[in-house]
C-alpha cells in the first residue's frame, strides 16, 4: 500500500479530533472579559492538547515522509496511534472542567504516555508542566529525518 492512504486517513482523523475538541468550547453567557473567567482552564486545556495533536500531525507527515510504502505492521502501528489520540477530547475536556484535578490529569498523562502520570497525584501543577515540556520540546520535528532526506 502507498504511504499516502495513511497519511491521507491520519489527517482526517487528527482534523475530526481538533473539531470535537473546538465543539466542546461552550459560549460564556457575559459579554464581558469576566465570563472567560471559568473558562480559563477549559481553555488551556484545549490550548494544550491543540498544540499536541498538531506536533503528532507534523512529525507523522515528517516520518513518513521516508517511507516509499507501508504493510501491514504499519497499518497497525499507526491505528494505535490514533486510537490513543482519539482519546485526547475527552481526557481534554474532562481535565478543564474539573479544573486540573488529580484523577483528570492522570488520565490525560496516560492517553499521552507519558512516564510522569504518578506526579499528577502529588501535584497537577507539576505534571501539566512536564506536559507542556514535552509539547515545547517536539514542536520542531526532529532534524535527523530533514537531514537524511537531505542526502
Amino acid at each position: 500500500m502507498r504511504k499516502g492512504r495513511v497519511e491521507a486517513f491520519s489527517d482526517g482523523v487528527i482534523a475530526i479530533l481538533i473539531t470535537i475538541m473546538v465543539l466542546e468550547l461552550k459560549v460564556p453567557t457575559g459579554a464581558g472579559l469576566g465570563a472567560l473567567q471559568p473558562l480559563v482552564p477549559i481553555l488551556l486545556s484545549y490550548l494544550l492538547s491543540f498544540v499536541i495533536l498538531g506536533i503528532y500531525w507534523n512529525n507523522h507527515h515528517h516520518l513518513l515522509q521516508i517511507v516509499d510504502s507501508v504493510d501491514g505492521r504499519v497499518l497497525w502501528a499507526n491505528l494505535h496511534l490514533l486510537f490513543w489520540l482519539s482519546l485526547i477530547p475527552f481526557a481534554t475536556h474532562w481535565m478543564g472542567e474539573n479544573r486540573f484535578a488529580a484523577l483528570p490529569v492522570a488520565v490525560y498523562g496516560a492517553v499521552l504516555l507519558l512516564a510522569a502520570i504518578p506526579l499528577s497525584f502529588v501535584d497537577p501543577r507539576l505534571a501539566l508542566a512536564l506536559y507542556v515540556l514535552v509539547a515545547v520540546m517536539w514542536l520542531v520535528p526532529d532534524r535527523r529525518i530533514e537531514r537524511t532526506l537531505a542526502r
